[in-house]
């Protein structure tokens, strides 16, 4: 302190005893010195002490703020006197507040917004200080860089604008990672993930900047994962870079960087003794993140499937895989590992073979599937990492046909043909557990075995089960069902068979068949739809069986008798209304829960287990089917007639429409180009017009052109003749021969100009003309592709109608094959009249059709009987 205050005194002089000045007095006077003095020494020594001073007077110091830029400006090559300045800059720009100014109730949390507001009012003042980042003195270029760090804290979006608009600006901060110096390095890198968050073309520029080849160089000179801070700030910094970006998730993979990452996964065989120290876990926790951002399924499809294609071939994905296998991995390690599998797998079916084919290494040896899902159906489990099990097998199944036939053949097994446990049985306890939480866990993963695989919704019926309260095996369907019917009280259960049933019925007129035939489905469904109750859960309830009534009824092929389509649609309508079932199907969309789940494919982990309600992909099929139900089930009168299609038939009807709405585009594509070639059309008329008015206007100048020439010409040979003239003739008076002679060469004169004007009227008709020829050839050119364009346009609509017309002949056909077969029956029931004396009505021939009907399903039933015996759980 005596020390400082030595030097005040020499700054500001000596003070009179007991006048000692204020702080902002102090300041002032300091201020004065800088934008005053002419010597160097005494603006050097002023703003030391303006530094000293900054902290406890923030705001006096902060308002000479002018001072420290012009000394940046003006004393540039003195390096001690702009490093006083940047730091004094620094203090009054901090976001943080100082300890000595703590008490000074002026002094408000966001002072150093406020100054940095001002400060970058004038954008030269940034670049000034980017200038600064170019001199290799340590004091100025540290200075320089916490100043921005600073500035970027408080104002990022305008920071970041300035920086980009600046020369080279990007530049200048990228040749600080390569800084032998490790503090200006490290802070740098702490810049740099400021100045990347949110901005894609900084981001690009960074990463054409050589950017991961410095990070990375990096990342192995501190020992990779294994490293310090410093590595977590790298791999930040490349996240930074790739998160959401294409342009540069590309880049990262064309420049082979995807295979310099490898190495950094690799634990060392050491591990499981040692343990992971928690900067370790940090760092492989941000190395994974940096893979998910290659592989996020929000990327584009092509940058998604080269980069999983890059990371398999690069031993990645094994060393990633190893990392699940391995003990003693913390559990926010382990939930990251598995979800980053899960993204790197999902929809490459090279990528899913691999992990299906991974072994963990136990005593009994068991796939990593059966392994991760014996921790999804535990209940000691923590939810998260229950949640991220099942993002992976979801991720596993993903168009997946293999696999999913896999699964379905676990459940089809028998008990005594396996010796160790399947991922079927697992699924299968699970799904009839008394944990609500593990049913809907196992119904979510039974549902993702089914999607966009109608042969597996077919040989899951198959499934039968062996229960201890019934006497004969039971099936999976009806199994699922009369839990649904019987669980009371058990809500997220219910939500997560009905997903499951949905999932099986849709698209599968077999599945529809079958649960319908079971007791009680449709009594059950119109009793939820039309329950009074509320609370967003009931409507949520109310609105999946809605849900599951209208797939009965889309999917309905009209075999059980009972259950047909019209009368399921006239059962709706009179017990509960197409308005009520309309709105009870809307309720789906507008929970809370759907809206979550609709975003992204991973579960995202809650506060409790129980807001686990709705699946990603079930979303995806409630918003394909909602408005294919809807108008199915409002195409009904109350008579149960379908009042929009009449005689066609379900699948004909859906092919009519595909026609209707291909004629209806090619229709609005006819119109649109019939419209512009009248436009085109009307352009040429006009253009073609104002051809023949510019050709007849140049006809005439050219001869207005001839007839001035020759009057030239005669006027000229006048005047040549003209002394001639005056000598033969001396009785005239000669001021006669002199008017003469001067009004000639004045006519002459006339003509030459007239002569030019139509020179230079002509030249510009024929500019005129030739843009119109240009214009026309053209617009002539443009009416032949319209021309052209319109002729395919028809026969591509002819060709549809033709094929239209084909589906309605054959409509046709089958309605008079009917009409023959209604006619023979009407004549075999008069000739059994005649021959028995007894009357046939149409009741006796239904039960004759029913009785055929049922032999035929007794020897598909004993046909089906024969087929492999089913899992007994």
């Amino acid at each position: 302190m005596n020390f400082l205050k030595s030097g005040l005194q020499t700054v500001l002089g000596a003070q009179q005893p007991n006048q000692a000045p204020s702080g902002a007095e102090t300041v002032e006077l300091l201020v004065e010195r800088v934008t005053s003095s002419t010597l160097l020494d005494d603006r050097r020594d002023a703003c030391r002490a303006l530094k000293a001073l900054s902290k406890k007077y923030r705001i006096e110091v902060g308002i000479g703020m002018n001072a420290m830029l012009q000394v940046l400006e003006t004393d540039r090559s003195d390096c001690e006197i702009i490093g006083y300045c940047l730091d004094t800059l620094c203090n009054v720009t901090s976001p943080e507040q100082f300890e000595e100014e703590e008490d000074n109730p002026n002094v408000t949390p966001n002072i150093g917004e406020q100054f940095t507001e001002i400060f970058i009012k004038n954008s030269e003042n940034v670049c000034l200080v980017l200038s600064c980042l170019e001199e290799y003195d340590f004091r100025v270029r540290w200075a320089a860089i916490k100043l921005l760090t600073n500035v970027l804290a408080n104002r990022p979006k305008e920071i970041q604008e300035i920086v980009l608009v600046s020369p080279m600006g990007v530049s200048k901060m990228m040749d600080l990672l390569i800084d032998s110096r490790e503090v200006i390095r490290n802070d740098a890198l702490l810049l740099m993930i400021q100045m990347t968050k949110g901005n894609g073309n900084i981001q690009k520029i960074v990463a054409f900047e050589n950017a991961f080849d410095r990070l990375l160089d990096v990342i192995k000179e501190e020992g990779c994962s294994d490293g310090g801070i410093v590595v977590e700030d790298c791999l930040i910094l490349m996240l930074n870079l790739l998160k959401n970006n294409p342009s540069n998730q590309q880049f990262f993979k064309e420049g082979s960087y995807i295979q310099r990452l490898a190495p950094m996964l690799e634990l060392s065989p050491e591990q499981d003794q040692t343990g992971m120290s928690p900067q370790k876990v940090s760092n492989l926790h941000c190395m994974l993140q940096v893979v998910r951002s290659l592989v996020c399924p929000s990327n584009p499809q092509q940058v998604i499937g080269s980069c999983q294609k890059a990371i398999r071939s690069s031993g990645l994905l094994a060393a990633i895989c190893n990392i699940i296998m391995t003990s003693g991995v913390p559990p926010d390690l382990l939930i990251e590992t598995i979800n980053t599998i899960a993204e790197v797998i999902r929809g490459d079916s090279q990528n899913q073979d691999y992990f299906n084919s991974v072994i963990a290494p136990c005593d009994q040896p068991l796939s990593a599937i059966v392994l991760l899902l014996m921790s999804m159906v535990n209940e000691k489990q923590p939810l998260s990492l229950r949640c991220a099990v099942l993002y992976c097998f979801q991720s596993y199944l993903y168009r997946n046909e293999g696999g999913q036939t896999s699964l379905v053949k676990t459940l089809l097994q028998s008990s005594e043909q396996t010796t160790t446990i399947t991922s079927g049985q697992l699924l299968c306890r699970s799904l009839f557990s008394t944990d609500p939480l593990s049913n809907w866990f196992a119904a979510v993963s039974l549902s993702h075995a089914l999607l966009e695989n109608p042969a597996q919704k077919e040989q899951l019926l198959r499934v039968v089960l062996a229960t201890s309260h019934v006497s004969k095996p039971v099936s999976l369907l009806e199994q699922c069902t009369q839990l649904l019917q019987q669980s009371t009280g058990k809500f997220q259960s219910k939500v997560g068979l009905l997903m499951l049933l949905s999932v099986w019925l849709s698209h599968c007129q077999l599945a529809v068949r079958t649960f319908l035939s079971i007791p009680g489905t449709i009594a059950y469904l119109t009793g939820q739809i039309s329950a009074n109750e509320h609370g967003d859960n009931e409507y949520l309830m109310q609105g999946l069986c809605a849900f599951l009534m209208g797939l009965c009824i889309q999917f309905n092929d009209n075999s059980v008798e009972e259950h047909r389509r019209e009368f399921l649609c006239q059962l709706l309508i009179k017990r509960i209304g197409l308005d009520t079932y309309n709105k009870k199907l809307g309720e789906v969309s507008k929970h809370e829960s759907y809206s979550r789940s609709a975003k992204q494919p991973q579960i995202r982990v809650t506060s409790t287990a129980t807001e686990l309600l709705l699946d990603y992909e079930f979303c995806r099929l409630f918003k394909t089917l909602e408005a294919l139900v809807t108008k199915t089930v409002n195409g009904f009168n109350a008579g149960g007639e379908n009042i929009t299609e009449l005689t066609l038939s379900q699948e004909a009807s859906g092919l009519v429409g595909q026609y209707k709405d291909i004629i209806r585009e090619q229709d609005a594509r006819l119109q649109g180009l019939q419209k512009q070639l009248a436009g085109a059309e009307e352009r040429i008329g006009q253009l073609t017009q104002d051809l023949a008015q510019s050709q007849a206007s140049n006809g005439q100048l050219q001869d207005q052109n001839i007839l001035l020439k020759a009057q030239l010409q005669a006027a000229s040979d006048l005047r040549q003749q003209n002394p001639t003239s005056m000598l033969s003739s001396a009785s005239s008076p000669l001021h006669v021969l002199t008017a003469r002679d001067e009004q000639q060469q004045q006519h002459q004169e006339d003509l030459e100009r007239r002569l030019a004007l139509l020179t230079v009227e002509q030249q510009t008709d024929r500019s005129k003309l030739s843009y119109y020829e240009t214009e026309n050839s053209r617009l002539l050119g443009e009416l032949e592709q319209l021309r052209t364009r319109v002729s395919a346009a028809e026969g591509r609509a002819n060709e549809t109608g033709g094929e239209l017309e084909k589906v309605r002949k054959d409509q046709e056909d089958l309605l008079e094959l009917l009409t023959d077969q209604e006619n023979k029956l009407q004549r075999c029931r008069m000739e059994l009249k005649r021959l028995t004396g007894q009357s046939f009505d149409e009741d006796d021939d239904d039960e004759l059709e029913e009785d055929g009907g049922e032999k035929a399903s007794n020897e598909t039933n004993g046909a089906q009987d024969n087929k492999p015996s089913a899992f007994l759980c």
